[in-house]
């Protein structure tokens, strides 16, 4: 997942887990397991999917560990600055998709035949 860190839109699109992954941090930081209560409410996934994800975007420089609680049990992370512009271009992104679904009257719950 290396990218230039300039260009938000050289990580698009993102995988459900990953955007489910910053989309969880959108609001501050969190540890882990938090993160993964969050994020299962927008994808699937195990400790594997968000820890191997986790250790991709740390890498990318999209989200940077935040510090270990006091007895050092958890994690927390927090998006850097290219995270949340990321976020934000893969939201435009999929709100432009959505736009075109509709444009082609495709309702959520249902399709034309």
């Amino acid at each position: 997942m290396e990218k230039r860190l300039d260009s938000p839109e050289a990580f698009l699109p993102l995988t459900p887990a990953v955007f489910a992954i910053l989309l969880a941090l959108a609001d501050g930081e969190k540890h882990g397991y938090a993160i993964m209560q969050e994020a299962r409410q927008h994808a699937a996934m195990g400790p594997g999917t968000l820890y191997g994800s986790l250790d991709r975007l740390v890498t990318a420089g999209l989200v940077e560990e935040a510090g270990l609680s006091e007895d050092e049990r958890r994690r927390y992370y927090r998006l850097k600055g290219i995270g949340v512009r990321v976020l934000a271009a893969e939201t435009a992104r999929l709100e432009g998709a959505v736009r075109r679904a509709r444009g082609k009257g495709v309702v959520t719950g249902e399709a034309r035949a």
